[in-house]
């Protein structure tokens, strides 16, 4: 996992410096293709590599000259990259120097400006010899080593068989279940099982969840239910193993369901077994269950063998994969989640008492046991057993307390660990280093997708795929990661993307176990510091002492990134060679304060999270960073950051709390920064169309009509808006805020058109806006695609509108609308419509949207009252099953 990761970072630097318009240093062409040809092979060949150290605590050595040889490749580059800018620096480039062609000319201390200013520092300076080009000899030195670690790989011949796993004739292991905190789940699948006077069709009943949280065991509490056994004529059960063998499957059934040996099989074909399985079955009701399966090729192979009697037979099928759960049946599916704390402690009980009932002074300490295993089934059950066997005192509770949740992952390795362990093998090596990289964020933090996706292209994760941007990719590979059950989904965003996601912190144990066998980053306090002057990823934790953070900043001289999560100040790391600087997080108060030339002197940075000093200038040296791309700044004044306009690398350009403009200087020509895609916090007071490509704006005080020439813009928020007659919107746009933080301003009939025109906007947001004459009507073919509507401290009095005017409105949000008579009945006729939120709006608006409730039973309706004796009996009077 770790090697790929750096074979991947490493053809990122090399194409980096391939396509950036100019580059730091230069690589020879024979050198350059011998490199990617190298890493392009070594990557093909951990693609289906199987270690034989993957289920072990060792790391595989072969994994680890792999990783050592990219890293040793980096490190010639990006330090030969660093002593090259060091040298322009001295030479006086920094100061105004130009060189060229061996000529200088002094612009007398004035700042070398936009245009020109970084492309003309990356040009060679020539003292007696060239220097843009990279050492030779040590470049050889690298690529000899690399070639000859692919050698040695080459050597390996790569086992087409997987890890095989018996077929299971009883439900996998002998371990009692408990069923403990399914009881809906399972009277839910019962339902589906047994009824079959109303669908007698052949069906297939996933159940989909994480590893460990009681999938298998609530398939066969059912299995294994008396109503069950008499409902159906055969039962059988297999196990579907990671690469599986069709015809021991259809073996296994076909003995389960005609109760003879599997060696009368033995001369038989796989379809002639199948056969026989069909014709066994065939006018019989029959209960498949086909436990634990990782894809739809054991379907595809298997499902003509099972015929459709219309008799009401059933198949039930457990997975982690919530995409094969689609492919099986496209109209149901039993989601399981995590137990709530009532299941949770009467699973815990059960599993350490019995029947019996916890003493009542192991009972405090025994909850906080429980809540440690944030619901997991299999990590209740683990730990239980655990106590089980342990003398019932408080001492031996409270050791195991302290650190519950790497005892789950520790008390029963081959039973627990390893389960969950399955997922993470299972996946393909690309999505390794992503799942093994969401435990560098504290415990249970919820995680914003965009940081998530940032930080992963930062690292270099993502493989470059054609006709597919770097961000779409990492997209795609979350959405993949949630499928296998591997990261949760924390919180949807209001037009039903994922916006924050996390893992479940056995899986995060999992995590950290991994990286700290592979040493793909460094936990300060967490993992062993033996190594800490080799790590190339620091992290430092919340609670992490001011020692323990100066220890490992003064020990990674390789780093090169540094995430810090910890309230204590963090000085400066020692190593130059850093790429990401994350110190900064728009979800919690507080930052590390930094001056800005001591973050520039990292020329190698991609991405920079920080909070900064008071300053009025962000300094020329930022375009000494050549390849930044991610630029997020937390500051409390106002700035001038004209200086970033010529760097044409940056993809998201924030800044938080403070003022930001950016002059336009005269006589020099603005670059066109084609990468650009994110900008927060930056006045427009310059030519849009050099940020022709920006999909994501934040601003203030900004022309409306600037918007036309960003032809691929997605989403806009813009407080006091200007707007002009000749004011179009872009076409692509999905999202659209407008408001003001004073006062309210006007919203002409006009405008709302240009609005409703836009084909693509699924999300509106309007601050104190006037709509013109307090009345808002809508007309046919607007808002084609609105999902989610919010109208905030609006003036508006009576709306008027049409089920099919807003035909895709799914949530409507209501804020301090206090003039508003009612709510539209047809906007509960909308087919789409799913909640209504209210707060503060009148005692008639309430009451509009609670008759739109009761008449549509879909839609949920929550409101905020203001707090007064008047609203107390409207409460009591409101309230209802979906009110």
């Amino acid at each position: 996992m770790a090697a790929y990761a750096a074979l991947t970072s490493l053809l990122h630097i090399l194409d980096d410096i391939k396509h950036h318009p100019s580059p730091p240093i230069s690589i020879h062409q024979q050198q350059f293709e011998s490199i990617t040809q190298t890493v392009t092979s070594l990557q093909e060949f951990l693609e289906t590599y199987n270690s034989p150290f993957a289920n072990t605590n060792e790391a595989d050595p072969l994994e680890i000259r792999i990783a050592e040889a990219a890293y040793a490749a980096q490190d010639v580059i990006e330090s030969h990259i660093m002593d090259m800018i060091k040298l322009r620096k001295s030479s006086g480039a920094y100061h105004g120097q130009i060189h060229s062609g061996g000529e200088t000319s002094s612009m007398q201390s004035k700042p070398l400006m936009w245009f020109n200013y970084f492309g003309f520092l990356m040009k060679p300076i020539y003292h007696g010899r060239k220097i843009s080009y990279i050492d030779n000899l040590c470049l050889k030195k690298v690529i000899k080593d690399m070639d000859l670690v692919k050698k040695e790989a080459m050597k390996i011949s790569v086992s087409k068989a997987q890890l095989q796993r018996s077929v299971s004739t009883s439900g996998g292991s002998s371990r009692s279940s408990i069923m403990v905190g399914f009881g809906d789940a399972s009277r839910e699948i019962m339902d589906k099982l047994t009824n079959g006077v109303d669908d007698r069709r052949l069906q297939v009943i996933p159940i989909v969840g994480m590893g460990g949280i009681g999938k298998t065991t609530l398939a066969k509490h059912v299995y294994a239910h008396p109503y069950i056994k008499e409902h159906f004529d055969i039962r059988a059960w297999v196990t579907i193993s990671q690469s599986f063998d069709t015809r021991e499957i259809l073996c296994e059934l076909l003995s389960q369901a005609n109760k003879k040996s599997k060696e009368e099989m033995s001369g038989m074909s796989e379809n002639e077994v199948g056969l026989a399985l069909h014709k066994y079955l065939f006018n019989r009701r029959f209960i498949i269950v086909m436990d634990d399966m990782w894809s739809v090729d054991a379907w595809d192979k298997m499902q003509n063998f099972f015929p459709d009697n219309w008799n009401g037979s059933r198949i039930v099928v457990t997975t982690r994969q919530s995409q094969l759960s689609s492919q099986l049946n496209k109209n149901y599916c039993l989601r399981l989640k995590l137990l709530d704390e009532v299941s949770s402690w009467d699973l815990f009980s059960n599993s350490v008492f019995g029947e019996e009932s916890c003493p009542l002074e192991l009972e405090d300490i025994g909850k906080k046991i429980v809540e440690n295993c944030r619901g997991l089934p299999l990590a209740i059950v683990v730990v239980g057993g655990l106590l089980k066997k342990m003398e019932h005192t408080k001492e031996c509770w409270e050791s195991i307390r302290t650190n519950s949740s790497s005892v789950v992952n520790s008390a029963d390795e081959d039973f627990c660990l390893k389960i969950l362990k399955l997922s993470y093998s299972h996946l393909p090596v690309y999505l390794k280093p992503c799942f093994i990289y969401m435990g560098v964020f504290d415990e249970d933090r919820a995680v914003r997708v965009s940081t998530l996706v940032k930080l992963w292209d930062s690292e270099g994760f993502l493989r470059p795929q054609s006709g597919k941007s770097l961000e779409t990719s990492a997209k795609e590979y979350l959405n993949e990661l949630v499928d296998r059950n591997l990261i949760l989904v924390h919180e949807l965003g209001s037009t039903g993307n994922i916006k924050r996601c996390k893992v479940h912190d056995l899986l995060r144990d999992l995590c950290c176990r991994e990286a700290g066998k592979q040493g793909f980053y460094y936990v300060t306090g967490k993992h062993e510091s033996q190594a800490l002057n080799r790590q190339r990823c620091v992290v430092i934790p919340r609670g992490t002492s001011k020692d323990e953070v100066r220890d490992a900043l003064q020990s990674m001289p390789l780093a090169r990134t540094l995430l810090c999560h910890c309230d204590e100040v963090v000085p400066m790391p020692e190593s130059r060679l850093l790429r990401t600087l994350k110190a900064f997080d728009t979800d919690r108060s507080g930052s590390h304060n930094y001056l800005f030339d001591d973050l520039f002197q990292f020329v190698n940075s991609r991405y920079l999270a920080v909070g900064v000093q008071r300053v009025s200038e962000i300094p020329s040296s930022i375009t000494f960073l050549w390849n930044l791309q991610t630029l997020i700044i937390f500051h409390s004044t106002m700035v001038d950051a004209s200086y970033i306009s010529g760097m044409t690398q940056l993809k998201h350009i924030e800044f938080h709390k403070g003022d930001i403009f950016m002059k336009h200087p005269p006589a020099f020509p603005w670059v066109v920064m084609n990468n650009l895609q994110t900008l927060k916090g930056v006045a427009l007071n310059f030519p849009v169309k050099y940020i022709p490509y920006i999909k994501k704006l934040t601003g203030t005080n900004f022309a409306l009509g600037n918007l036309m020439y960003m032809v691929k813009l997605e989403s806009c928020r813009c407080y006091e808006p200007n707007w002009s007659l000749d004011t179009i919107f872009p076409r692509c746009l999905k999202k659209l805020s407008l408001g003001s933080h004073t006062s309210s301003w006007v919203l002409t009939g006009l405008n709302l058109e240009k609005i409703g025109a836009l084909p693509l906007l699924q999300k509106l947001k309007l601050e104190r806006a006037g709509f013109e004459n307090g009345v808002w009507e809508t007309s046919e073919e607007q808002f084609p695609s609105l999902k989610y509507l919010e109208l905030k401290w609006c003036r508006l009095v009576s709306w008027i509108t049409d089920s099919s005017h807003i035909p895709c409105l799914e949530k409507l949000r209501l804020y301090a609308i206090k003039e508003l008579k009612e709510i539209p009945c047809e906007i509960g006729e909308i087919p789409t419509m799913q909640s209504i939120h209210l707060e503060y709006c009148s005692k008639s608006v309430v009451e509009s949207a609670k008759a739109i409730a009761e008449e549509q039973d879909e839609i949920q309706v929550r409101a905020v009252l203001f707090n007064n004796s008047n609203n107390q009996a409207l409460r009591w009077s409101l309230a209802g099953p979906n009110f």
